[in-house]
């Protein structure tokens, strides 16, 4: 099931990569990221860090 995510704009559904990347931060939970798309919505994504 993960192998069928994808980062997409929450405002048009393009597809998001490293192109649109402006802003990445990691902290304890885990790391975010900023994408700009060409539509000018800006999306963010988290990705929490295992745990173990």
């Amino acid at each position: 099931m993960l192998e069928q995510l994808s980062c997409t704009c929450d405002h048009c559904n393009m597809p998001l990569g490293d192109e649109q990347l402006i802003l990445s931060m990691t902290t304890d939970a885990g790391t975010r990221r900023a994408y700009e798309c060409s539509c000018r919505a800006v999306t963010i994504t988290v990705v929490g860090d295992d745990v173990r």
